[in-house]
Formats: structure tokens, C-alpha cells, sequence
């Protein structure tokens, strides 16, 4: 039933239909110049059930905003079908616009992603109610109630104890009927439980909450049905009663007892939450049994398990599995550690599941897991509690077997759908990430400041890493270096990010815990804001100088250049930088921990790397004279130098020099062992790769692609005294694209052949 409110605009939609019904040609020109979105195949099979009103839902497409288009598609292809033969343009379009105003002007924008956005906000709808204009009335009255709150939990939490009182409307089981509209209800002064929920629902959505309708056909105790409201909120579903509030908390409840009795799987004593997606399931209509228009989600997995207990270091891993068109779907994985030893092994959630709902199991922080499905193998380190791991589906036959040689066209087209998936599977999650200011690995978290400046370039933006000084010293001491370092430089293109140490200890920036979440800055830097993997530069003064002596050898495969200000080494080497440029910048009369005399030091040694080592060890190095620890700006000359220079990501020669903390990959080699100091050189000439010098490796992978050499020819590795390692020629696998990918999740950083060899046995 149509509200009162809309029989003016539906009759002048009748009228557009009768003038034109009469020519069907006309139709059919018109199909044939709208936009190109009519052409999406989905969209055409859903005007096909319009009847007489597709014309009517072709107009609100024609005259829909462009920034809100995609979600007025959405809507139309998943809305009931008898909505499609009823509603009117003018509806629709002023429920998107609303809508889209809400989202995009809420405090929590950020945190609520599109797919949210259009399943859980945009509709305007949550069940079989009466389709009324409620959207806008409801922002008027709503909107200044949660004008304070900064988070949709909160958020929720107001509108649950105030809504309810200012409209006037109670619990009753006298209400006329049990599908009430919100409007229905206030109009009655009375509903049930699921006309409660209708009506915190639309209010959640005309703020901008995420909110969605939840219920059981049948507790378990065969007492009934419940019906109750869930609210997403930091990548989560949380539950509260509607007319029922918990002061500001949610999932609390007078029916958790009762819902921790759900059966997963029965559709009779499940529980289930609403969603517009197209998915198996349908929500039991219990006032309708035979209505199957409303999509569902089983839930009930959340309701009757807790949270598993976990110790320090541990984290729970969360495993999805994504098949065609970005959805779920069910299939055995096991769970590997390093050693191919068995960690766990289960089976994946399919759209029969609430979205965030996962196969999950704890693990170690920090070990490295290869997760082994009918797909293939990916890789992963866990890095942090409640970890998803997205696993790539691709339907049997579609990719060769792991292990089979493919040739160099293959090995280019396999690159890049490994690439666009990593991409599609990532990119939501990371974009939250950057969002919330804050990157996680373990235990330490890293807050973060970055601005964007300049055009973005062809083949991607900048990147420039700076770190700040202080140490040793208390937080509030530490953060204001940390401000001062966001504005000590200007640069005129690329991403400038300033994170703020993980801890207030003198050694900032030599921790262990910081390599990785550099490593993870960078790739949600190249997922999120394009950047270049092959333009990242590394800066820091003082303490944030000290970081850059160590961090920078030890991972000169991930930038393009570095620059040291004003900071001193410690005992870290100079060796790992053969390939990657260095500056640094000290006053002439920064005599504290003998910063200036060290960096004459290193001028010198870097000299002398150089005149030895061919092509290696570019570098400048000044003394600012008449300066002390405060170089009144001359050092930003630092940064244009560095923009000269882009990754030197595949070289002819590496050192690799081991720091206190270590790693187990540096450009194309990688060690399974990773041993303190040791010292590696290895060269390639052609298609012969020398290990010079082994270090105290007993093995050494050599990973390679068709930019170093021919894969199609013999390739010879040749140890320390000059014997043959390895002859042959190498296969390219998609085993090795997959493993080198997930690995650094950098997109430059993906070879397609290796070599294991033996050294010395």
C-alpha cells in the first residue's frame, strides 16, 4: 500500500505511462539511448519484472544525481519485485537523496563502507511494512538528538531511549498488526516487538546508523518469536532491543539467554538478520509464511558462541572465501605453519551467513600461515586479533594447478588477476584502516598523520615517510615531536605521513615492531591512495634520523632512497644500502653522541663503498657549517634530491647485511633462517647468478621473473669457489606468483620462477 502522501505524485506518473504505452517503439529507443548503466545485464533483468512501471523507474535513473546513481541501481535490482511495479520515481529519489545526505554528513562516515551504506541505510525498508515517506520527517526530528554522538553505537543508544517517548508509541500486543510501518505505529501509539524494531530502524537509517531488522521464528524453549535490531559499528553487528535500551550499551538484552539456544542451519530456530543482498536464505515472515521476499542472513552462530579467550600474542584469524562476482562461498581450507605442519583445518562460510560472519581459529601473532584451499595457497603473516584473511575462489579449470610451467604470456595474465584480486579483497579493509589514523601489528599500535599533495603522476604518487624525534622521554614530550614532524616538511607531489612512535623508549624507530608496520603503511598507501611501490622515500630527524640509519638498510628493498637528519647509528652497517641512495644531513657542531664526527664517518665509508662496488653505495653527505642539532631548514634539500631516484627493485648485485632485527627476504633472494650480522653477497651476469658470499646460509632461494633474464633458457647458479649450484631452466608457477605476492603485497615486488640450492653441502 502506497501512503496517502503519494497519490498526487503517482498519478503523474500514470499519465507518463499512458502517454507513452501506446508507441512501444518509443520504448525501445528510449532502452536504447538511456545510459550505460541500463545495459548492465543485472539491471536489465530487473526492469524486465517492472511491468508498466519500468518506464517510471527509467525516469527516476534519468533524472538521479551521478554521485547517486550507483545506489539507485542497487536498489532497484534488489528491491522485492512488487516494489519495482509500484514505487514512483519521486520515491525513490527522494529516499536516495536523503539517504546519501545522512551517510556522507555523519561524524562515523568513514567507518560505515559503501556495502553497508546500500544494504543497512540506503533501503527504505526493512521487512513487508507499508512503503511510506518517513525518511526525511524522521532526519528533521532525529538528527538533533544525536547531533553529540561520534560513534553509530552511540548513536543508536540515543535514539533508543529518546525516540520511542517522543513519538508515543509503547509495546502492545493489542497493535493492529504485527508489520506495522514506523508511521503505522506512531499513528497507533502501539506496536510489538517487530514494529518496534521497523521503527528504530528508520530512525537509525535517517541519521546515517547502519541498522538492520533481526529475529527467530521460534526460541528454542518453543516459547515464540522475537524479533530485535542490530547496529554495525567498528566492522561489527551489535545487537539491542528496540524499546528496550541498556542505558548507552548495546548487546545487552533481556532475550540473550533465550538466543544462545538459537539451532544454526534450522529454519525454524535460527536466527536470522535482514539483508537486501541477493543470498539463499529468506527471512520467515511468521505473520506471512508464505512470503519469501525478504533476504536473510543466518546469525546464529554469534548469538550462542562467546568470545574465545585468548592469551597475549595470540589472535583470532577470521577466513573468507570469495568465489565469482565477490561472494562468499563454502569450501575446505587447512591452515599451515612454516613447516607444512597442520594448524587447523575447516570449512568457510558461504551467503548463508552473516557477512561477518567467519571460519575462525587462534593463532600466534607474528607466525606466517600458508592457508591451503582447491584454489591454490596463499600466505600470510598474522599481524593482529580479529584478522581476515580473504582466500581467492576462482571456479575449478580457471587457473592452472600451482605447480604447472606456464609460459611468459600466461605468467603476465596470471600476474595480474592475482594482483586485481589482492586489490578487491584488500582495499575496503585497508581504506577503514588509514581512516581510523591508527596502524596495528600484535599489541602496538601506530598512529598516524598523512596529507596528499600535487596532481597524482602517471604510474602513481610519492610516498615520503618521515619520522620524528624525541625518545627517552614522556609521551606528551613525544607527541609534540611527532606534530612538529607533520609540518618540518613541505613536498610539491605525493603522500607526506608522519607516524607517531609505537613507544616512548629511546630506540623509537630500531624496533622490531616497526619494520612490519612500515611494511603495512606502504601497501595500504599503494591500495588506498595510489602510490607507487617503486616511490617510497624514507626520512627523519634526530631520533627519527637514528630510525633512519637502521630501518634503511634493512629494508633498501622497499625504498627509493633515504635521508638521515641530524641522528647518529648506533652499530648498525652501511653495507645493505649498495642499491638504495642515501643523504644525510648533520649540523657541523652537532657534537652530542658524536653525530657530526660519525657522519664524516660515514661520508667516508660510503666513498670508499662506492669507488669499490660499481653502481652501488650513491650517496651525499653534508656537514652544515656553523649549524648544531637544528638546521634552520637547509636539510629540506634532502627531499628534491631523493625525488630524483626511483626503486632499484631488481638489481645486479646485492649485499645483504643482516641487522639485530632480522629478515627472511631482501629483493630477489630469501633464507628460511635469518641469522644476526650475517653478510650475503650474490650477483647475476646474464643468466649465471653468482653466490659470492654465502654467509652462514645452508640454503638460499633465488626468486626470479622474465625482466632479469630468459626464463625459457638454462639458468646456472654458481657457488663461492665457482661450482655449479644449479643448470637448468626454471618454470614459472603460479605457486611462486601467489607466494611472492602475499609475502610483501607489493605489486613490483611478484616474481614467477625460484631456485632453492644448497650451499656448501
Amino acid at each position: 500500500m502506497i501512503q496517502r502522501g503519494l497519490i498526487e505524485s503517482r498519478r503523474r506518473d500514470l499519465e507518463l505511462i499512458a502517454r507513452l504505452a501506446f508507441m512501444s517503439i518509443l520504448t525501445l529507443i528510449v532502452a536504447l539511448t538511456a545510459s550505460a548503466a541500463l545495459f548492465d545485464s543485472e539491471l536489465q533483468q530487473a526492469l524486465e519484472t517492472a511491468g508498466p512501471n519500468r518506464i517510471v523507474l527509467e525516469d527516476a535513473l534519468e533524472r538521479v544525481p551521478a554521485s547517486q546513481r550507483d545506489g539507485l541501481v542497487w536498489l532497484i535490482t534488489h528491491m522485492p519485485e512488487q516494489d519495482r511495479r509500484q514505487l514512483t520515481a519521486d520515491y525513490l529519489l527522494e529516499n536516495a537523496a536523503v539517504a546519501y545526505e545522512a551517510w556522507q554528513s555523519a561524524p562515523w562516515h568513514e567507518d560505515v563502507p559503501e556495502e553497508i551504506f546500500l544494504d543497512s541505510i540506503l533501503p527504505y525498508a526493512s521487512i513487508n511494512e507499508r512503503r511510506d515517506e518517513w525518511r526525511r520527517s524522521f532526519r528533521e526530528q532525529f538528527a538533533p538528538l544525536v547531533a553529540e554522538a561520534r560513534t553509530t553505537s552511540e548513536a543508536a543508544a540515543i535514539l533508543n531511549n529518546k525516540v520511542f517517548p517522543m513519538v508515543g508509541v509503547k509495546y502492545s500486543t493489542q497493535r493492529p498488526k504485527a508489520d506495522q510501518s514506523a508511521l503505522e505505529s506512531i499513528e497507533a501509539g502501539m506496536a510489538s516487538c517487530t514494529g518496534l524494531s521497523i521503527l528504530l530502524i528508520d530512525a537509525c537509517r535517517s541519521v546515517g546508523v547502519p541498522a538492520r531488522f533481526v529475529g527467530t521464528p521460534l526460541w528454542s524453549d518453543g516459547s515464540g518469536n522475537h524479533s530485535w535490531v542490530e547496529i554495525y559499528d567498528g566492522g561489527q553487528w551489535h545487537f539491542t532491543g528496540a524499546a528496550e535500551p541498556s542505558g548507552m550499551e548495546l548487546n545487552k538484552g533481556w532475550f540473550t539467554g533465550r538466543a544462545a539456544g538459537a539451532l544454526e542451519g534450522d529454519p525454524r530456530r535460527a536466527i536470522f538478520a535482514v539483508t537486501w543482498r541477493k543470498v539463499p536464505l529468506h527471512f520467515p515472515l511468521v505473520w506471512k509464511p508464505d512470503d519469501t521476499s525478504v533476504g536473510a542472513v543466518d546469525v546464529s552462530r554469534r548469538y550462542v558462541s562467546g568470545t574465545p579467550s585468548i592469551k597475549p600474542g595470540e589472535a583470532r584469524v577470521r577466513f573468507r572465501a570469495m568465489g565469482q562476482d565477490s561472494r562468499r562461498v563454502a569450501t575446505p581450507i587447512s591452515v599451515h605453519d612454516s613447516q607444512d605442519q597442520v594448524l587447523f583445518e575447516g570449512l568457510t562460510r558461504d551467503e548463508r551467513f552473516d557477512a561477518n560472519d567467519h571460519l575462525e581459529v587462534v593463532l600466534p601473532i607474528g607466525s606466517r600461515i600458508n592457508i591451503k584451499t582447491e584454489a591454490g595457497l596463499q600466505s600470510v603473516v598474522v599481524t593482529q586479533d580479529e584478522q581476515l584473511v580473504s582466500l581467492d575462489m576462482v571456479p575449478r579449470g580457471s587457473f592452472p594447478p600451482p605447480d604447472q610451467s606456464l609460459s611468459r604470456t600466461q605468467t603476465q595474465t596470471m600476474k595480474a588477476r592475482l594482483i586485481q584480486a589482492w586489490r578487491a579483497r584488500e582495499e575496503a579493509s585497508r581504506r577503514r584502516e588509514l581512516a581510523s589514523g591508527v596502524l596495528e601489528h600484535g599489541d602496538v599500535s601506530m598512529p598516524i598523520f598523512y596529507s596528499i599533495h600535487g596532481e597524482k603522476p602517471e604510474g602513481g604518487r610519492s610516498l615520503y615517510i618521515s619520522m620524528h624525534g624525541g625518545g627517552g622521554a614522556p609521551p606528551e614530550v613525544n607527541d609534540r615531536q611527532w606534530k612538529n614532524q607533520q609540518r618540518l616538511y613541505r613536498i610539491d607531489e605525493g603522500v607526506y605521513v608522519a607516524p607517531r612512535a609505537p613507544s616512548d623508549t629511546w630506540n623509537l624507530w630500531h624496533q622490531g615492531h616497526v619494520d612490519p608496520l612500515f611494511d603495512r603503511l606502504i601497501t595500504s598507501m599503494i591500495l588506498v591512495e595510489g602510490v607507487n611501490p617503486d616511490r617510497v622515500y624514507l626520512t627523519g630527524y634526530s631520533a627519527g634520523g637514528d630510525g633512519v640509519y637502521q630501518l634503511a638498510p634493512r629494508m633498501a628493498d622497499r625504498f627509493a632512497a633515504a635521508a638521515m637528519m641530524a641522528g647518529h647509528p648506533n652499530e648498525t652497517s652501511h653495507e645493505g644500502l649498495r642499491n638504495l641512495p642515501m643523504a644525510i644531513h648533520v649540523g657541523e657542531n652537532d657534537s652530542p653522541y658524536g653525530r657530526n664526527r660519525v657522519a664524516g664517518e660515514w661520508k667516508d665509508r660510503l666513498a670508499k663503498a662506492r669507488a669499490e662496488d660499481e653502481g652501488g653505495y650513491e650517496h651525499v653527505v653534508e656537514l652544515h657549517a656553523g649549524k648544531g642539532h637544528w638546521m634552520d631548514g637547509d636539510d629540506a634539500k634532502a627531499l628534491p634530491w631523493m625525488a630524483q631516484f626511483n626503486r632499484v627493485n631488481r638489481p645486479e648485485r646485492i649485499v645483504w647485511k643482516q641487522d639485530d632485527v632480522t629478515h627472511d627476504r631482501f629483493y630477489w633472494l630469501k633464507v628460511d633462517e635469518p641469522v644476526a650480522r650475517d653478510r650475503m653477497v650474490v650477483e647475476r651476469r646474464g643468466q649465471t647468478i653468482t653466490i659470492s658470499e654465502p654467509g652462514g646460509a645452508k640454503k638460499l632461494t633465488i626468486r626470479l621473473d622474465d625482466s632479469m633474464l630468459d626464463l625459457d633458457q638454462p639458468v646456472i647458479v654458481k657457488g663461492p669457489a665457482g661450482e655449479t649450484l644449479f643448470e637448468g631452466t626454471v618454470p614459472r608457477t603460479r605457486s611462486v606468483l601467489e607466494q611472492t605476492l602475499a609475502e610483501r603485497e607489493d605489486p613490483n615486488g611478484v616474481y614467477s620462477a625460484e631456485i632453492t640450492v644448497t650451499i656448501g653441502g
